[in-house]
């Protein structure tokens, strides 16, 4: 039986940190996919977007909702290739609880709550990643 262990400087990864690297990968495809869907349907239907933010009586619809859905969309791929991730780990969390605080406060609705909850609970993930770093298959490793 063979155990792989990492020496510095020797280029070797053991096998904790791949495994570690590769959960990461994982989590972050989980958690981009909801933000690249999110954004690119909020751009490509602006009007129908800008007239939900205008019914809850968000400022300049319009431009709420295109810049809405650039940070969903850009953040959510900058998190799936994993491109300053830390950085951008930090402006969705702030981002998905500004989201929860402003649209899901209805808690007399079950379905509000949960998507209350729901968003602090990707909140917590992109604070955890935020903490962890990108892992090895990212483009942040390649660039470091």
């Amino acid at each position: 039986m063979s155990t792989n262990t990492s020496v510095a400087g020797s280029g070797t990864v053991s096998n904790a940190a791949s495994n570690a690297s590769g959960t990461i990968l994982l989590g972050r495809v989980l958690l981009s996919v909801i933000f690249v869907l999110s954004g690119f349907g909020k751009l490509t239907a602006i009007a129908g977007t800008a007239g939900y933010f205008g019914s809850m009586g968000l400022p300049m619809p319009t431009v709420t909702a295109i810049a809405v859905g650039l940070i969903e969309l850009l953040g959510g791929l900058a998190i799936l290739i994993g491109f300053q991730t830390r950085i951008t780990a930090w402006v969705l969390a702030v981002f998905t609880v500004a989201t929860a605080l402003v649209a899901h406060t209805g808690w007399a609705d079950q379905m509000q709550m949960i998507s209350f909850m729901k968003n602090l609970a990707i909140a917590g993930g992109f604070l955890v990643l935020a903490s962890s770093g990108a892992g090895a298959y990212s483009v942040d490793a390649k660039r470091g």
